[in-house]
């Protein structure tokens, strides 16, 4: 498995570190006590929610593949942790994250339930919602080592509910056997059993030589600068030969219905796409997806998130997400890094 995914425990304190979450710690105070020991009033107990509240929806978001079904999960979170706390309930709460992460992934895997059922009336490829953020954003700096890449979430699409949530909540986020057992109604063998099959599929689904960031803004540069100049042979150059090209316009906007392999075949639809008199006025621009570099294109009509999975120096994977329902707070304030089409410069 990619060391990206490797987890470290801390010795003697009880604690499981994931390079996502940071250590997962078992030994907090009480939810109900303050530091001098005494009850604390909701207006605290909110304050507390909002600490874990950006851990929470990248635990959602990792396990439903969705950033507005995870806010839906947080809030629900939320509402329960409030409901414990108006009972008198709240105080039998030991240690509020793990309480949080235990809700928070029995509710996303309810969610994920209905939404796989959804997904099967979706209109042509469904992708993940992308987050997109800018490079000049100094907290993505400091989260982008935090996120669950495009390539991985595309890969948990092809696990069962109960895997993917085992998967994501025991070698992504640092919970134990027993905890993730809590969490999907199943034994700690069963759950051990559910991971490792999760692992082998991960294993088989992600790069073997993966990128590191600096590689990727390379590969994805001269990516777009072979695009925009409509240089089909530095095109191929940066596409390994079996490329995939898959899109996902959930039927609002045009897209193709089925991912397409090759890279002569995709680096012409390429060209013949953003060069066309259609695509005056289309521009790019360098982004982060998932905190991966990345790109978002504007084809003169409609707009798109690109996401690159690349292996061994080249792209064996585009992802390109241009439902608008999912494309949300993206960075098109301002000039673009470059224009396509016919009057590109």
């Amino acid at each position: 498995m990619s060391h990206s995914l490797a987890l470290r425990r801390h010795q003697g304190d009880g604690r499981i570190s994931s390079p996502l979450t940071g250590p997962y710690d078992r030994t907090a105070r009480p939810v109900t006590a303050d530091h001098s020991g005494e009850p604390i009033d909701q207006a605290e107990l909110a304050r507390r929610f909002e600490e874990h509240r950006p851990y929470l929806r990248r635990l959602a978001y990792s396990t439903l593949g969705s950033l507005t079904d995870a806010d839906d999960v947080v809030q629900e979170a939320w509402l329960r942790l409030q409901r414990q706390y108006e009972a008198g309930t709240a105080g039998e709460i030991e240690n509020l994250r793990a309480w949080l992460s235990t809700v928070t992934g029995r509710l996303a895997l309810d969610q994920l339930g209905s939404a796989r059922a959804r997904r099967e009336q979706y209109v042509g490829e469904w992708l993940p919602e992308p987050e997109v953020t800018t490079w000049d954003d100094p907290a993505d700096r400091i989260t982008q080592d935090e996120r669950v890449t495009t390539a991985l979430l595309v890969v948990l699409e092809s696990l069962s509910p109960a895997e993917r949530t085992a998967f994501v909540l025991q070698d992504v986020f640092g919970m134990s056997g027993p905890e993730v057992a809590e969490v999907v109604g199943r034994t700690p063998a069963a759950v051990r059993q559910l991971a490792s099959r999760a692992r082998k599929r991960v294993e088989d689904g992600t790069p073997r030589f993966p990128a590191s960031p600096d590689e990727q803004e390379k590969v994805v540069s001269a990516f777009a600068v072979a695009w925009r100049s409509g240089d089909l042979s530095a095109l191929l150059g940066v596409l390994d030969a079996n490329v995939s090209l898959t899109a996902d316009g959930g039927g609002k906007v045009p897209a193709i219905r089925q991912a397409v392999r090759g890279a002569e075949l995709i680096a012409k639809m390429l060209l013949g796409w953003y060069h066309a008199p259609s695509a005056a006025g289309a521009w790019g621009r360098a982004v982060l997806v998932n905190g991966a570099p990345g790109l978002v294109v504007f084809d003169g009509t409609h707009t798109g998130v690109f996401s690159f999975t690349i292996d061994g120096g080249r792209i064996v994977a585009i992802n390109v997400v241009r439902n608008p329902d999912k494309l949300h707070d993206l960075p098109t304030e301002g000039a673009p890094d470059w224009y396509l089409g016919p009057n590109a410069e």
